[in-house]
């Protein structure tokens, strides 16, 4: 299985499978991946998603490029923009998304990281984009991303050069919340997912649409679509059992409804 999807406790957990090759990422990989992506987005079972890859030594280094290169596609390909979706490449899931790095996170790795929401890495972490040494750009969101996410000139040499970050280095740029241990990173992972699915799943989910368009939308537009979305989460069940159990002093119980 090149992808090991596991669903507890209101927390899907997506694990990259294929350690012997540093968890890199083949046709097979993205499909599954695809998939899995789909039905969190899905499930309204599902309220927080977990990634990292298997093993102790990387999250992803990316496309499987013995797999993924030699293959030339059809050029009517270009226009199948919704086949096998997946997070980097604009499939829109608005339930919160925890990465959890545990070593090496390059390349497609990389550009995962950056669709994804809330990010801890061990201190061996390392980041990058290294396409342009193999003579290929950063895809999925790589060239998109990377500016919104870094000061300028730190996404730029990352972009230019195929260099790598520290996870120090990382943190010092915002690129991740927290450095862990490694035997800690699962467990901080959980315990963040879990605070997030204390709150209301509805207005969580209001919440991030509106935090990613912020960065692509006029403060007017933002604005307006805020008015919206609050205008639909105060009818709804939650929104009463908010209230409700602030006032009696107990934590609420949220359906999502």
């Amino acid at each position: 299985m090149a992808l090991i999807f596991e669903k507890r406790n209101k927390i899907a957990y997506l694990t990259i499978n294929r350690p012997e090759v540093m968890n890199a990422m083949d046709p097979e990989t993205y499909s599954e991946l695809s998939q899995a992506w789909i039905e969190i987005r899905d499930d309204p079972n599902i309220w927080c998603a977990i990634i990292t890859g298997a093993g102790d030594k990387a999250f992803s280094a990316g496309a499987d490029l013995k797999k993924t290169i030699p293959r030339n596609p059809e050029k009517w390909e270009l226009w199948q923009t919704q086949d096998e979706q997946i997070l980097n490449r604009g499939l829109e899931v608005w339930k919160p998304v925890i990465a959890a790095v545990n070593g090496y996170c390059l390349a497609g790795g990389m550009t995962l990281l950056m669709a994804t929401d809330i990010r801890l890495a061990t201190e061996n972490a390392s980041f990058g984009l290294s396409e342009v040494k193999r003579g290929i750009l950063p895809g999925n969101g790589g060239t998109q991303r990377t500016l919104r996410q870094l000061p300028y000139p730190v996404a730029m040499w990352l972009l230019l050069s195929g260099e790598r970050l520290s996870a120090e280095e990382a943190l010092k740029y915002g690129l991740i919340n927290e450095i862990v241990s490694t035997s800690e990173l699962m467990g901080e992972a959980e315990k963040r997912a879990s605070i997030i699915c204390e709150n209301g799943p509805l207005a969580v989910r209001a919440i991030k649409e509106l935090a990613v368009k912020s960065q692509y939308m006029q403060l007017e537009q933002g604005l307006r679509m805020e008015v919206m979305m609050q205008s639909l989460l105060k009818t709804t069940e939650d929104a009463e059992e908010g209230p409700k159990a602030f006032a009696e002093k107990r934590k609420p119980i949220f359906q999502g409804k």
